[in-house]
């Protein structure tokens, strides 16, 4: 593996942690909307992920080593477990017996998540700032 290699694999996870944090952004964002043009409360996103490239498995059979997995966004999925439903007959959205769907949304899972997103966002920088180091190295001992 090159080090161009090592830097194609490190910017495709600084993306892919990128699209994650946006989207826990987006369910903090939302954590109080009742009403969405879909209908009902804002339901939390979710990212799922998936390797590019070959799997373990094909790497170690494989006498080639190309084709080296980084990571991508498959989808973003909406959460399907239900509204939480609390007592607020004031509040526009409520229903006849002064009940208001919430989003399901717990804001300390949300911290850890972006807290978790952060956290290997910059191990992936570090990533690339090695492979820096060691290019620039390099073309010293060229000198």
């Amino acid at each position: 593996m090159d080090i161009l290699t090592s830097m194609k694999i490190a910017a495709s996870a600084l993306k892919a942690q990128r699209t994650r944090l946006d989207t826990i952004g987006t369910n903090i964002a939302n954590i109080d909307t009742t009403r969405t043009p879909e209908g009902g409360p804002f339901r939390k996103r979710e990212v799922v992920f998936q390797s590019t490239g070959k799997d373990f498995a094909q790497h170690l059979s494989s006498s080639q080593r190309d084709g080296i997995a980084g990571v991508e966004v498959v989808k973003i999925l909406a959460n399907t477990s239900p509204p939480k439903l609390i007592y607020n007959p004031g509040h526009p959205d409520a229903d006849s017996e002064g009940m208001v769907a919430m989003p399901n949304i717990n804001l300390m899972e949300e911290v850890a998540n972006m807290m978790s997103a952060t956290s290997a966002y910059e191990a992936n920088v570090t990533v690339v700032k090695s492979a820096k180091r060691m290019a620039m190295k390099a073309l010293e001992i060229g000198q």
